[in-house]
């Protein structure tokens, strides 16, 4: 009998053929012993009839020899065997995804002798020889309806100890229609504000996000739930309000609506972390952004059938656009420059914002969200002025503490004021000024600085300041209401002038051109009432 078995005649072994595996052969010879012919057999286990023909007569013993002969064929990886089993001892010997140790010898050798198929034969080949041995334990469940591009994206967070001790805290998220991922680590558990600055993160890398998130239970989002009613943390309200994201809160170790995520971190563990070690969560970092970008998003998903790194172009079209976000006002990421105007306000969208007299002229960075304006010290980066942005009509935002020079001690200022203007009159009005106000020169000074930096018509000012002074009237709101007024009149006089000269063409139609003239006790009655409307 035994000789009768060597002398059969085995199949040719193609290498790139596929043998079928040990149940597949024996539920051939099950049938079989049933009275199932080939073509019946075919049909019942829906495989090529050829496989059948090829099967139905071998025996078992040749059956593992023509196995053997298979599973040598792949001597290309004997060099590695070492390598490859000390993979398997470092992880105890559990069953690895096959995948991960083709990645992560991918990535340690550079080039590899053979395709991810061949280490996979291999493989087989080490666990029938008794070198490798594990169980699985599969767990199945409904599939879900795929959901349209832009519609949701999934996050769970997980915890893995790396061989050297490291505890990574994982963050993952990942779009549903295309698969695409993206994952990161920290050495510190996640605190709200960690999880909506990854979330950013994501949407950054993303190029937008969708419209719902699907989040379970988490005590980082989650504060409370009432008869059906989610309350979620402060921080996490204000910022799903902010983005205008739907949230869909479901049970832990839901998979019928969280079973892609999830699957996500165990694939981050048991795929990228199970075969690999870290001196550093920056090292862990670093090696998980080739793996992200090679083998997570880069490999076609058996799920969807597709490259998630080419899904996610079509996707992007469907995406809700990048906003800025008051939880990252502190980075500079999204931040703009502006100059600071002569009178110390910046234009934004349209509308004028205030800040501290002393930018004046100066550079400044802002950043806007959505509903608050943040402005900054464009070296230190520190928060000068926070607004709420303005809406409709509404066209300036002033802070009457930004124009007080805070800056600046009063001696300062006061040299600044009194060298405006090279004018001994000028000069004589400052005085007189600190003197009738000794409490309140730095309120007088700063506005002095905000309005007559830059003056409409020097002339016009003179004649105010000359009036201030011959009446003795101090104080730098009486002297600006008079050079307004002053200004007005001015104004008025030269419509009428260019009014009665409208359409004349030649000397003779000139007429005689009346100007309204007021007396100085006019100007006086008006200062005392406390100065001029």
């Amino acid at each position: 009998m035994e000789n009768r078995i060597h002398s059969i005649i085995l199949p040719k072994i193609n290498r790139e053929e596929k043998m079928v595996e040990r149940k597949m052969y024996q539920r051939i010879q099950d049938l079989k012993r049933q009275g199932y012919g080939k073509i019946a057999i075919s049909r019942e286990l829906k495989v090529d009839p050829a496989t059948v023909r090829k099967y139905f007569h071998m025996r078992p013993k040749e059956y593992q020899q023509y196995q053997r002969e298979v599973l040598q064929r792949e001597k290309i990886f004997d060099k590695l065997e070492g390598e490859i089993l000390e993979i398997y001892r470092e992880n105890n010997n559990q069953r690895l995804n096959m995948s991960a140790v083709y990645d992560y010898l991918e990535e340690k050798l550079k080039t590899f002798p053979g395709g991810e198929k061949s280490l996979r034969n291999y493989i087989h080949y080490l666990e029938a020889s008794g070198e490798l041995k594990y169980s699985d334990k599969i767990r199945v469940y409904k599939k879900v309806p795929e959901l349209p591009y832009g519609k949701q994206m999934q996050l769970d967070f997980g915890e893995y100890l790396t061989r050297s001790r490291i505890k990574l805290y994982i963050f993952a998220i990942l779009l549903s229609a295309s698969r695409y991922k993206y994952i990161s680590f920290q050495d510190k558990p996640f605190k709200t504000i960690d999880v909506i600055l990854h979330l950013l993160d994501a949407f950054d890398y993303f190029r937008g996000y969708a419209e719902e998130l699907v989040i379970d239970q988490d005590s980082l989002m989650v504060a409370n739930e009432n008869y059906g009613e989610i309350i979620f943390t402060k921080k996490f309200e204000d910022f799903i309000k902010e983005m205008g994201i739907k949230m869909y809160v479901c049970r832990k170790a839901d998979p019928e609506s969280k079973g892609k995520i999830e699957n996500l971190v165990k694939y981050v563990k048991y795929n990228f972390l199970s075969v690999r070690d870290f001196e550093s969560v920056e090292e862990a970092k670093e090696s998980l952004r080739k793996w992200l970008n090679r083998r997570a998003n880069g490999k076609i998903s058996q799920a969807t059938k597709k490259v998630p790194a080419i899904a996610i172009e079509e996707e992007r079209i469907y995406l809700k656009p990048i906003k800025n976000s008051i939880f990252r006002k502190g980075a500079h990421l999204g931040r703009e420059e502006r100059v600071v105007s002569e009178k110390g306000f910046i234009m934004i969208e349209g509308k004028e914002y205030s800040v501290p007299i002393e930018y004046r002229l100066k550079g400044v960075e802002f950043y806007k969200t959505e509903r608050e304006i943040y402005i900054f010290n464009k070296r230190s980066g520190e928060e000068i002025a926070k607004y709420v942005t303005l809406k409709g009509t509404a066209k300036r935002a002033r802070r009457s503490e930004h124009f007080r020079y805070k800056s600046f001690n009063l001696k300062e200022i006061e040299t600044k004021v009194f060298s405006m203007f090279d004018d001994e009159g000028w000069k004589e009005f400052v005085y007189q000024t600190k003197k009738a106000y000794p409490r309140y020169c730095r309120d007088q000074y700063t506005l002095a600085l905000k309005v007559f930096s830059s003056l409409e018509d020097p002339g016009i000012f003179q004649m105010a300041l000359d009036y201030c002074l011959d009446n003795k009237t101090f104080g730098m709101k009486v002297l600006y209401d008079t050079y307004k007024h002053y200004l007005k009149e001015h104004k008025e006089e030269q419509e009428i002038i260019f009014n009665a000269f409208k359409g004349i063409t030649s000397l003779e139609d000139i007429p005689e051109v009346e100007v309204s003239k007021r007396s100085v006790d006019e100007y006086a009655a008006l200062v005392k009432k406390g100065g001029v409307k």
